[in-house]
């Protein structure tokens, strides 16, 4: 059996080899990561994803834009930002647009 260096572990309160910790501290990660994400679903229900293209299914008056955007209006390559209800877009002459998933389909 070759020498493995043994480090202290807070969690469990013991010292084990280094590399069972590095292993363990991976799995860790992994369930950390699988747990931040977020499913993001359109109005109808399809799962969004970043780059994705939809279309609005009800006119939406703009705030601080003074712009109305029309029922099936085209947003290209949108990006999910965390929020299950939240999407973030781009749509020429506004900037920082974020649209609520409940209002747009998957096109």
């Amino acid at each position: 059996m070759p020498d493995d260096d043994y480090v202290y572990d807070e969690d469990s309160g013991e010292w084990m080899p280094a590399s069972e910790l590095a292993a363990k501290q991976s799995a860790r990660e992994q369930a950390e990561n699988a747990a931040d994400t977020v499913e993001v679903r359109d109005a109808v229900g399809n799962l969004l994803a970043d780059g994705d293209q939809v279309t609005l299914i009800k006119n939406l008056e703009v705030k601080g834009a003074g712009r109305t955007l029309k029922q099936g209006t085209l947003i290209k390559s949108i990006r999910l930002t965390g929020d299950p209800q939240e999407i973030d877009c781009r749509f020429e002459g506004i900037k920082g647009l974020v649209l609520r998933a409940e209002f747009v389909k998957k096109r």
